[in-house]
């Protein structure tokens, strides 16, 4: 997966990091429904961290007391914020969480994005600034500690995306106009698009109207070069490269790899492809360049010394969605709610147990890879022995990536609010007057039982600081998962 997020043009958000200036989401499969889906996720998957990697049982103890502890509501049923669009005051699922600092903000499906305090476990503000405006997704800039919004505006019949910078400083004052406008200069409209990349610390869009490609810099968002090229139909990012995708030919497609620093063409080739097949996907790793056809094998290329590495198509069929892990030179296939980790000499490597995921379309929304990418936390069905009868929930499920083996669940069987003031192992029959007072409080705050929060949930995120998940449900709550 490349280092890339677009987001389209609707009041429907699309799940993936590039954001595409388009009137509807494209559904179903093909290679931009794919390929997009999981493009969200590649911040999480290899941002870097001081202490990198943990044992097993290191990550079974982190996990193994995490209850539900808080519940936030992006609904404003009061009518305290500006909003003025009739569909932005209904209430609607989260289809996207960011975590900064101490704030959570929560995005649903709607467009409003609100923001909450960790600290004081309130709505701080909504992020919608202009009554008319419908919030796209989020990119969290830890550059330069802020939070960009993509937008897009009933004015301007939601034809064209907006891009706007505010300092968490600012949201935690409750000061979201605060902010200021971003890529103003540029035409994001259909099929243009803005992609955020935290790999390289590059922003590129892609104006249709001109065929133009900019690429800025993501600390200070200075344009650093442009590529002009109407024979290009697509570029995939990855760390240090750019991979540019020409207009195919009858047996062939034109490629060229390029420097993502400066734009300098590290390497121009065609590869040669069979005639009258579609084309699954081009996606480039490092050097390696993997190309899927229509019924023909995978083809694993080393762009390096041009040696072809071929997958069965009966061993590995076109999957939903898939990840690549930098680190360890890995890629996730997610096909049929399952998920299999692959090596670049075509060898799957690991199947997880217990580890049948909830979204058959792979809502990637709800799956989480650790930035040592050692752990993928996803939403889960659940199995028999979850199951309680008042309820339909699935499970949080946190598995180790290279062996595959569950190491922790979420479930409604064994999940209930735990105190913080309870120093008792049997929280829910303490009679203490510590752990009363806790259960009380977080009784006036949480109206979700655990079954309840289980069930239908639209995202998730892992603060990896806090060690601390949040979940959304399809009633634009936010769940806060804590030990």
């Amino acid at each position: 997966m490349e280092g890339g997020r677009r987001i389209t043009v609707s009041p429907r958000p699309c799940c993936g990091r590039r954001v595409l200036a388009k009137k509807r989401q494209r559904r179903g499969g093909g290679v931009d429904g794919f390929v997009n889906s999981v493009k969200k996720l590649q911040r999480r998957e290899i941002s870097s961290r001081r202490d990198r990697g943990f044992s097993m049982s290191d990550a079974q103890e982190r996990f193994r007391n995490i209850r539900l502890q808080e519940e936030y509501d992006t609904h404003d049923p009061k009518g305290t914020s500006s909003l003025v669009l009739p569909f932005l005051r209904k209430r609607s699922k989260i289809i996207e969480i960011v975590a900064a600092q101490d704030i959570v903000f929560a995005l649903a499906q709607s467009g409003v994005c609100a923001a909450f305090s960790r600290e004081t476990n309130q709505r701080i503000c909504f992020l919608n600034v202009s009554p008319d405006e419908v919030i796209r997704s989020l990119f969290y800039n830890k550059n330069n500690d802020s939070l960009i919004t993509v937008s897009v505006y009933a004015s301007d019949s939601y034809s064209s995306l907006k891009c706007r910078s505010t300092r968490i400083e600012y949201v935690r004052r409750g000061m979201p106009d605060a902010g200021f406008a971003l890529f103003e200069s540029e035409s994001l409209k259909w099929p243009g698009f803005v992609e955020f990349d935290d790999v390289n610390g590059k922003v590129l869009t892609y104006s249709a109207q001109d065929s133009l490609y900019k690429v800025f810099d993501l600390k200070n968002y200075t344009m650093l070069y442009s590529i002009l090229d109407k024979n290009v139909q697509e570029i995939k990012i990855s760390p240090g490269i750019m991979l540019l995708i020409f207009s195919k030919a009858s047996s062939y497609v034109p490629l060229k790899i390029l420097s993502i620093e400066d734009g300098t063409v590290l390497k121009s080739f065609n590869h040669l492809l069979h005639r009258n097949r579609k084309v699954d996907f081009i996606e480039q790793f490092n050097e390696k360049l993997l190309v899927k056809q229509e019924n023909e094998n995978l083809q694993i290329l080393d762009v390096r010394n041009f040696e072809l590495t071929e997958v069965s198509r009966t061993e590995y069929m076109t999957p939903s969605a898939f990840i690549f892990l930098y680190e360890n030179q890995l890629f996730l296939t997610f096909k049929n709610r399952t998920v299999d980790v692959w090596n670049f000499r075509g060898e799957v490597v690991t199947s997880f147990e217990d580890h049948l995921l909830w979204h058959p379309d792979c809502n990637t929304n709800n799956i989480y890879i650790t930035s040592d990418q050692d752990l993928i936390i996803s939403y889960c069905k659940a199995d028999s022995d979850d199951l309680l009868p008042e309820g339909n929930a699935g499970s949080i499920n946190i598995s180790n990536i290279l062996t595959g083996k569950c190491l922790a669940k979420i479930r409604a069987s064994n999940s209930f609010p735990m105190g913080k003031d309870c120093t008792c192992s049997d929280t829910d029959n303490c009679s203490g007057t510590a752990c009363n007072s806790r259960k009380q409080t977080l009784a006036s705050r949480i109206r979700s039982t655990v079954t309840e929060a289980l069930e239908d949930i639209t995202a998730l995120f892992y603060d990896e600081e806090r060690n601390e998940i949040y979940t959304g449900n399809r009633h634009g709550l936010v769940h806060v998962w804590s030990n």
